[in-house]
């Protein structure tokens, strides 16, 4: 299990929290944000230029501005810090720089404009993923974190498209149902894509309503023949073929336990 959180999630509770999820057959791992101090500019000041390596994107391609100059950089800062005394054991602190937008120059601390560069640290207990090469490396934690936004701005929309947009009722018992109905929504609209649409990219990240018109809405007749009942899709369908390929899919996943 992997948590992601942003610079709130830097306190002491939820790090000890997160870390005591670990038994012997759940693995929990968390990165998160972290509040850079006077203590931590003292440590960054202290790594050399050649601990510095190429921030990338989401696509693993360099950071690099006009020119062909790398406007960000990330480092491990672990071995220098001085603030990890009291948190949960095998905790690293990866810092990034990057050159500072106009939005950002107005809140440079004194070291920030000194260097030149704005400095973002991140908290993790990430040492490696299984079967996920490099991932021990800053600038794949670096991306990580950086990437929590979209996925928490999709989840926000796929919840509000299968129901949690509003509240139906003033009761908190009726609320608190169809909560759980939105919820079971979401996680059969996850699943589906994830073992049912594979095979087709279009539809593997298609939005709840993308799903609606091109799937589950579907422009078909139940017949029954020789005991038998048959869905008719129509051959001109463009995603009847999807339909079908998904609905083998699901048809043979194991019952659940």
């Amino acid at each position: 299990m992997l948590f992601r959180v942003d610079g709130a999630g830097a306190g002491h509770a939820l790090m000890e929290h997160l870390a005591g999820l670990n038994t012997a057959r759940r693995t929990v791992k968390f990165v998160c944000g972290w509040t850079i101090t006077d203590a931590d500019e003292a440590a960054i000041a202290h790594l050399p230029e050649s601990a510095w390596s190429v921030a990338v994107d989401v696509a693993g391609e360099p950071t690099d501005g006009r020119g062909g100059t790398p406007i960000a950089h990330v480092a491990e800062l672990t071995g220098l810090a001085t603030r990890l005394e009291h948190r949960p054991a095998g905790v690293r602190l990866i810092v990034r720089r990057s050159k500072p937008s106009r939005r950002h120059e107005r809140k440079l601390t004194t070291f920030e404009k000194n260097t030149g560069w704005r400095y973002q640290i991140l908290a993790t207990t990430i040492d490696t993923l299984a079967d996920v090469p490099g991932s021990h490396h800053p600038f794949f934690l670096d991306v990580l974190y950086r990437h929590r936004g979209g996925a928490a701005e999709q989840a926000v929309r796929t919840g509000k498209a299968l129901g949690l947009r509003n509240l139906p009722s003033k009761t908190w018992n009726v609320n608190q149902g169809w909560i759980i109905a939105a919820n079971i929504a979401n996680d059969l609209h996850a699943y589906t894509r994830l073992h049912g649409l594979d095979e087709h990219p279009d539809l593997a990240r298609a939005t709840p309503d993308t799903l609606r018109f091109r799937l589950w809405h579907l422009p078909a007749r139940l017949a029954n023949h020789a005991r038998r009942r048959v869905l008719k899709i129509p051959a001109d369908r463009p995603w009847a073929t999807a339909f079908t390929d998904c609905w083998n899919h699901l048809a043979t996943l194991p019952a659940p336990g």
